[in-house]
């Protein structure tokens, strides 16, 4: 890499003067924590996303963890998860105490479909509480048909929507957000740097269900109650009568200290505002590479595309037949380091782990070993110019050339 060239990561956030400004403005506030910025942007994110409830919480993990508590889940539950996606999807029912069940995925999307839902289903005799189907790199999953299945079931649908703020996908009278709960009891999502927007950390659940949007709040803060109706301990709870003790609150189940905090919500609502510059852009540089990588068709190939969904990109992911090309991942993500492009895999199969391995044994999803093996991510974010994409693209077929000499 010369001097002169810029190194492009496959990810990376964008933060300007606007978001220093807005988180500046809490930190010279009242409130640097539980103020009326984070209220704020469960406003604005519920209305992005067209879900009743919205809850903020500190990580797209702890989102996920507490899912797992508002629906109650833990020992003797298990829930099914696609082998295709980050740690925390399947973690999060572990930190419960229940057993994950992996399906398999489309080798093509790295999405689980409605039947990979179904033969885990009829695979086991566990007593499944939970599906998790994940919208992977902003394109969504069969949701309809997946959510069919499981209320037949009586089984509860968690989106893992982490990489599709903003995505749409087909609904029999039109479209449906990701995130809207359309078909799902909760949907979660990440704020982290490489997401749409950032909030530096931060994550947040959807739902449609009152009583879910209350244990969320619930567990979010270590499990107090502080409204008087609610209270157990009257006798401790209230000194007089009709007034409880302003200092009281009670814990009546454990919960976690997974609150967000102004400073990070400060950011997320600023980068919220900006949320369809930053998803037009995505769009269209996934556009350009799809025309640029046109040439290279016989070697490498965008990710299978879901009949009617409308994904805001979050990853760029092609396949690739590393056979053909006569030459490794390793050695290819190497070479294109050298050449000052980031890349990255999105994502090593879950079920492949040693601690899952340990647990379970070994698991047979051929969709997903062969989705894995052929996977790359290439740069994008919303500050990459359109002379990025073919500077990564060229010298990706400059590399792929010589291999196939």
């Amino acid at each position: 890499m010369t001097r002169s060239m810029s190194f492009i990561p496959y990810g990376r956030h964008l933060v300007e003067s606007d978001d220093i400004e807005a988180v500046t403005a809490v930190l010279k506030g009242d409130f640097l924590t539980t103020g009326p910025t984070i209220s704020a942007f469960e406003g604005a994110l519920a209305k992005r996303v067209r879900s009743r409830h919205t809850i903020v919480c500190s990580s797209g993990t702890a989102a996920l963890h507490l899912a797992m508590l508002a629906l109650g889940l833990g020992p003797g539950d298990a829930v099914i998860v696609p082998s295709i996606t980050f740690l925390a999807t399947a973690n999060a029912a572990r930190y419960v105490g229940a057993d994950v069940i992996f399906s398999d995925v489309d080798p093509q999307t790295g999405l689980m479909r409605p039947s990979d839902f179904k033969k885990a289903l009829d695979s086991s005799s566990a007593q499944i509480k939970a599906v998790l189907p994940v919208h992977l790199a902003g394109q969504s999953p069969d949701l309809p048909g997946i959510s069919e299945i499981a209320l037949k079931r009586k089984i509860s649908v968690i989106e893992d929507a982490c990489h599709a703020l903003g995505s749409t996908y087909p609904i029999e009278k039109g479209v449906a957000f990701a995130g809207s709960c359309s078909h799902s009891d909760i949907a979660v999502f990440s704020f982290h740097p490489v997401k749409t927007i950032a909030m530096g950390e931060g994550g947040a659940l959807t739902t449609n269900d009152e009583n879910i949007a209350e244990r969320l709040q619930l567990f979010r803060n270590h499990g107090i109650v502080r409204e008087p109706g609610d209270f157990i301990n009257q006798e401790m709870a209230f000194d007089v009568p009709d007034a409880a003790n302003p200092w009281y609150y009670e814990m009546q189940e454990i919960g976690f200290n997974y609150r967000a905090n102004d400073i990070n919500c400060a950011l997320g609502l600023s980068q919220l505002e900006k949320f369809e510059r930053f998803s037009k852009r995505r769009k269209k540089l996934s556009t350009l590479y799809d025309v640029a990588l046109e040439e290279l068709s016989t070697i490498v190939r965008p990710i299978g595309r879901m009949p009617g969904c409308n994904p805001v990109w979050h990853l760029y992911v092609v396949l690739i037949d590393f056979e053909k090309a006569r030459i490794s991942r390793a050695t290819l993500m190497g070479l294109l380091h050298k050449n000052g492009i980031g890349t990255q895999v999105h994502y090593i199969p879950v079920h492949r782990q040693p601690y899952y391995q340990k647990l379970y044994g070994d698991v047979s999803l051929p969709g997903a070993d062969q989705y894995y093996a052929q996977c790359l991510t290439l740069p994008l974010f919303p500050e990459m110019k359109d002379v990025d994409v073919n500077r990564v693209v060229g010298t990706l077929t400059s590399i792929l050339e010589k291999g196939l000499v």
